[in-house]
């Protein structure tokens, strides 16, 4: 009997900013800077679906700003 395959729900996404490249494809995938990215995973860690939620967080923040003129 052949164990049905289920996809996995354990894994978790990573964002890995120690290589240059992974950061830039991180920063293309979130819309966002390098710098932007780093911070947020200092922030939150390194899991994708916290740095996506603290990312849209700032976003709305900064967009609810009142205009400084």
């Amino acid at each position: 009997m052949q164990a049905s395959a289920k996809p996995n729900t354990d894994k978790v996404d990573r964002v890995d900013v120690s290589w240059d490249y992974a950061l830039c494809a991180w920063a293309r995938h979130f819309n966002a800077s390098e710098q932007q990215i780093k911070e947020a995973v200092a922030a939150v860690g390194d899991r994708a679906d916290r740095v996506r939620e603290h990312l849209a967080r700032r976003k709305q923040q900064v967009s609810e700003r009142p205009d400084s003129r």
